[in-house]
């Protein structure tokens, strides 16, 4: 697949790094040779030096021969003149990212596709999206939904008087078919599994299920964790991310923003109806006190400072909040969200990357997600044709060691698959997958 990336940062050279270990061939542009030197001194890509909105840059980076075109940098007017550029001149399909929300209503996806735009991506609106998601479920590190709800994914943490640590999962069947889930995956400390019935589970494991939506109760008991909703919110940081995230949350919980600058403060409170705005530095933890920290359910770190975050939700774990998440621009830590007390470190970029990624697998992919710090990939397949998927029952399609499926979504019905299951056309297909098992997937969905 020839793909060219313009926009050499966070998010293009994430998604390049990505490509580049699966063979495909990639073009990265940028208007700074000291980043495009690092790209290519790391990673097996071609580069091109320029603007990306220039005519004769994109010719250069032969994207009238490319069949996708992704344009990630920081200037959303520079992503949708490229890809509009990109189009015109012949490339098979372009994704832009963008942050300002109004192109993402309906109303408005109509004029974008016109001008020959495909996808278009928001990573402030994904990033919003997510922690309410986390919010509303609070008991969970992780929720991601596929097909608008019908299974969700979810992670959780098992703490020291959880009844499943020491259990084997071979043990626990009878437990896990009345909270009707599949144990996906399991992160202990930095090392991935794949559950297997001899797998034993530990204090601290953190562990991902496959569930429907209407078993979360069930799920929060069956790994020992107290159902708690929660009512109050602080937000710590008015940036545009915070903004949008409390405009998902006004009406629904009640909302306190901490910010340093007081232009900013006006600014939130003339686009906020529901919301306390405070000014406050965001170290003074006396004034996070007199503000009602000590009485929140939740606190949420979106400064633009991820140690400044990492350390406030910490702090905050420390007063009694139950559920903490940081904005982290440095998606190394992100590796590190399990380990050091903050319940879910949040990157824009890799939840913009991730959402990206499914355009360019190969079979039918649906939708694609990572977990935090989790070294594989969740993929939504589907079936399309029928093949040796379609004529055996799952424990005889010689699936990968490294992969398992973990739901399946047929029509309006939902199925936790077992050993005899068995697919059929236009099934929609969850699987996890570690790297070495995605080129022999590729192959079965093919």
């Amino acid at each position: 697949m020839n793909i060219v990336i313009a926009g050499a940062g966070d998010v293009g050279f994430h998604l390049a790094e990505l490509l580049a270990i699966e063979n495909q061939n990639i073009v990265l542009i940028d208007t700074d040779q000291e980043v495009l030197e690092y790209a290519g001194s790391h990673l097996d890509v071609l580069t091109v030096k320029g603007d990306a909105t220039s005519i004769a840059t994109l010719q250069r980076a032969r994207v009238s021969n490319a069949d996708l075109m992704l344009a990630v940098t920081t200037s959303e007017k520079t992503n949708m003149m490229a890809a509009i550029f990109s189009k015109k001149l012949g490339c098979r399909s372009v994704i832009a990212r963008v942050d300002n929300e109004e192109y993402m209503c309906d109303e408005h996806m109509g004029t974008i596709c016109s001008l020959g735009i495909d996808q278009i991506i928001s990573p402030r609106q994904l990033a919003s999206e997510e922690i309410v998601r986390l919010i509303k479920q609070c008991s969970f590190t992780d929720i991601f939904e596929f097909e608008d709800g019908k299974l969700s994914l979810l992670g959780i943490t098992l703490d020291d008087d959880s009844p499943l640590v020491g259990v084997r999962l071979s043990d626990i069947s009878q437990l896990e078919t009345k909270a009707d889930l599949h144990p996906i995956a399991i992160l202990r400390g930095h090392k991935t599994l794949i559950p297997r019935g001899f797998t034993q589970l530990q204090r601290n494991d953190h562990i991902y299920f496959i569930t429907k939506p209407e078993k979360l109760a069930l799920v929060e008991e069956f790994v020992g964790k107290k159902q708690r909703k929660v009512k109050n919110a602080m937000i710590l940081g008015g940036t545009d991310l915070a903004i949008s995230t409390a405009r998902l949350m006004q009406d629904n919980y009640s909302v306190t923003i901490i910010e340093k600058n007081k232009r900013r403060c006006q600014e939130i409170n003339e686009q906020l109806n529901n919301v306390l705005v405070i000014k406050g530095d965001y170290t003074n933890i006396e004034l996070l006190k007199e503000e009602g920290l000590d009485k929140m359910d939740a606190f949420i770190a979106l400064t633009g400072n991820s140690e400044t975050n990492i350390i406030s939700c910490l702090t905050a774990r420390n007063h009694g909040v139950y559920k903490t998440i940081a904005q982290v621009e440095n998606k190394e830590y992100i590796h590190i969200s399990q380990n050091i007390g903050v319940d879910t470190l949040i990157n824009k970029k890799l939840l913009a990357a991730n959402n990206i990624f499914r355009y360019i697998r190969k079979g039918t992919v649906q939708a694609i997600t990572s977990l935090h710090g989790v070294d594989a990939e969740v993929i939504e397949y589907v079936i399309t044709k029928s093949n040796q998927l379609t004529k055996r029952k799952i424990k005889d399609l010689h699936f990968p060691d490294t992969a398992l499926i973990g739901g399946v979504i047929r029509g309006d019905q939902t199925l936790i698959p077992r050993g005899d299951t068995q697919l059929q056309l236009e099934d929609k297909v969850i699987v996890f997958a570690l790297p070495k098992a995605i080129k022999r997937l590729e192959e079965l969905f093919r």
